[in-house]
């Protein structure tokens, strides 16, 4: 919020910025009325009645006014100039108010759906207002009729693209949020860099007019596929605004530039949709990918949240079981030492289950792990007990050979939550096939490079090539309720201790887990019940 003292200045401000680029773009007019080939000061305008709505209405109207006495001398005389300038600040009025009902102040420009909308109320709005307004100079015979489609296609067409190309540079620099963006950009290396090629590509290209004939405008779009493509929409904004004031200084202060203005206006035009194109879409892909991570994380935290309930499963029924021999033996009227005992067994159980909740919030913050070496063959036994029941249920036959004495360095809660994870996977597999035929083995190797592979492998059907080399990805699963995250936590927990998870596609299921050694067996024993 601006403060209250200066918000009445805002108003000649308008007008004072307004007449500026009026006079800067003032080239080329036909029978010197403001008929030019580049028309960026409406878009100014819109950016002002977006923000302040009918109220823009007179601050308008007065930088028209004033763009015609002070900039043209009112070569239309004062009661056609008045006319003229109500008549366009009506427009450009319905334009503002098009696009205002259209988009809210925040969401203008960041989709490619939004930015195309935008576009096309721009064109129909500058065309149907230049219809309008070089009838009126016809009429007034200022503009010969045989001139009129000439007219308006000059007209129409400048202020159209002085919308397209200054607009999105404008409303970024008139919100907190734009202005943000636009710094974070502007003093990076990258910036200067694609900012300097265009200056560089601008001289290249008019320095050559005469022996050239401007057969390397195309060097143009360099800068503006670079800065789109590295910065987005901030960056092709950006690019193209400082294009278009260079191409406008040097046809207005340059002798040597003979191209035609329809010529320049489809440069500048085509410069502006590729730029904010690639721009739009860059930032959507930057978008989606954040909200995936986000997604990924939640996945991550339901995952993590069955691990959690799991390892607070033990101490809190020791927790209870402790508390009620408390009690009892209180009933007694014990006070000694078997009391104390007992009492000392529920503070060595709560500190274990506070241990594990602030081991799984630390993961969720920053990606700790608390690595250990963990004897491969205890570590398995215990999963295979949890999923004991499950198998046992549905009839599954589940065979884990014997693992040689080896040891992973590895983050128990999470590698714990990647075998259930396997073995949740094979079961569902196995369940396609009849009673009798579904069958999960558990197999231990040491590969080369102090390397351990886990394979978890069924009976079931397997799946298609083609499913097969997408089972990583997020959202894509074989099962009709699965959300298809499983996999990739677990690759991704499999990746963070320095292993690899892969599924060898065939005529059943393959999962093969690698992960580094660690110490010793003998060693590892001792860490195997920590939590």
């Amino acid at each position: 919020m601006r403060p209250a003292f200066l918000r009445p200045l805002q108003y000649p401000a308008f007008v004072a910025l307004y007449l500026l680029f009026d006079w800067a773009t003032y080239i080329e007019p036909l029978y010197g009325l403001n008929i030019t080939p580049w028309n960026p000061d409406p878009a100014l305008g819109l950016v002002f009645w977006l923000l302040h709505g009918r109220r823009a209405a007179l601050p308008l109207f007065l930088a028209l006014l004033g763009g015609e006495v002070l900039v043209r001398g009112m070569p239309a005389g004062p009661w056609l100039t008045v006319l003229g300038a109500l008549w366009l600040t009506a427009g450009y009025g319905l334009i503002g108010a098009a696009l205002r009902r259209r988009f809210s102040s925040a969401a203008l420009f960041d989709r490619r759906r939004r930015l195309f909308r935008w576009g096309g109320i721009v064109a129909a709005g500058s065309l149907f207002n230049a219809l309008v307004y070089i009838s009126l100079l016809c009429a007034a015979g200022l503009v010969p009729p045989a001139q009129w489609g000439l007219a308006l296609l000059r007209f129409g067409v400048g202020d159209m693209v002085g919308v397209l190309v200054s607009m999105p540079l404008i409303w970024m620099l008139a919100s907190a949020a734009g202005r943000a963006g636009l710094r974070a950009i502007l003093w990076r290396g990258e910036t200067l860099a694609y900012l300097a090629l265009g200056v560089g590509v601008l001289y290249a290209v008019f320095g050559a007019v005469a022996n050239a004939e401007f057969k390397y405008l195309y060097f143009l779009f360099l800068p503006v596929i670079w800065a789109a493509s590295r910065q987005g929409l901030y960056g092709a904004a950006l690019m193209v605004f400082v294009l278009q004031a260079g191409i406008i200084g040097l046809v207005k202060w340059s002798t040597a530039v003979e191209i035609a203005g329809s010529e320049l206006q489809t440069l500048d035009a085509m410069l502006a949709l590729v730029g904010f194109f690639i721009g739009a879409v860059v930032d959507e892909l930057r978008q989606v990918s954040a909200e995936l991570k986000q997604t990924l994380r939640l996945a991550a935290a339901g995952e993590m949240a069955a691990a959690l309930a799991h390892e607070l499963n033990q101490p809190m029924t020791a927790l209870s079981a402790y508390g009620k021999a408390c009690e009892h033996l209180l009933g007694r009227g014990e006070t000694g030492p078997v009391l104390k005992d007992a009492i000392g067994r529920m503070i060595v159980e709560s500190g274990r289950a506070a241990e594990v909740v602030v081991r799984l919030r630390d993961f969720f913050r920053t990606g700790a792990m608390r690595l250990e070496a963990l004897e491969i063959g205890a570590l398995l036994g215990a999963v295979c007990a949890q999923q004991g029941a499950a198998l046992r249920q549905h009839g599954v036959e589940l065979s884990v050979d014997a693992a040689a004495p080896l040891a992973v360095q590895a983050d128990r809660l999470q590698i714990e939550l990647v075998l259930r994870n396997l073995l949740g996977n094979a079961l569902d597999a196995v369940l396609a096939r009849p009673a009798g035929q579904r069958r999960i083995r558990v197999s231990v190797e040491q590969l080369a490079g102090a390397r351990l592979q886990l394979s978890v492998v069924d009976s079931g059907g397997g799946v298609s090539e083609r499913l097969a080399g997408r089972l990583f990805e997020p959202f894509v699963s074989s099962k009709a309720s699965g959300m298809g995250l499983g996999l990739v936590l677990s690759r991704a927990i499999a990746e963070a201790h320095g292993g690899s998870l892969r599924f060898d596609a065939g005529g059943h299921g393959v999962f093969r887990l690698v992960l580094p050694l660690g110490a010793p067996a003998a060693d590892a024993g001792t860490h195997n019940n920590n939590p």
